[in-house]
């Protein structure tokens, strides 16, 4: 995901022991994580720049690291849920793990260009 912040060090046992990579499985995750929305904004998080990091194994096991606009968002609760419920959709996919982060910060420089018009920042 081009233009992305680097993530903040992870264990590398959050990543679920990820080995090898799947690049066709990725692409169906990538299109899953399309389908959640923030519910504030009517924009998907990867286009809202959420997603900062995106491991998708070739035994099917998937890591995100994501944020969200601001701590205090009144989601953050349930969204990294609704995310790993969006993964386990897709065939092939056997375990899910989501990392919610908040370093590096959300700005708006993150999002899609489709987002900024979509929201009327361009």
């Amino acid at each position: 995901m081009p233009g992305r912040p680097a993530a903040a060090e992870v264990d590398p046992l959050d990543k679920l022991q990820i080995q090898g990579e799947d690049k066709a499985l990725e692409a169906q995750v990538l299109e899953a994580l399309k389908t959640v929305r923030d519910p504030e904004l009517p924009v998907n998080l990867v286009d809202l720049g959420l997603i900062y990091d995106l491991v998708v194994g070739a035994d099917g096991k998937v890591y995100v690291e994501m944020t969200l606009t601001a701590p205090n968002c009144p989601v953050a609760g349930s969204l990294p849920g609704d995310v790993a419920a969006a993964i386990r959709t897709v065939a092939g996919v056997t375990d899910v793990k989501v990392n919610l982060v908040w370093t590096p910060p959300w700005h708006q420089d993150l999002m899609s260009e489709e987002a900024r018009l979509e929201l009327g920042l361009l």
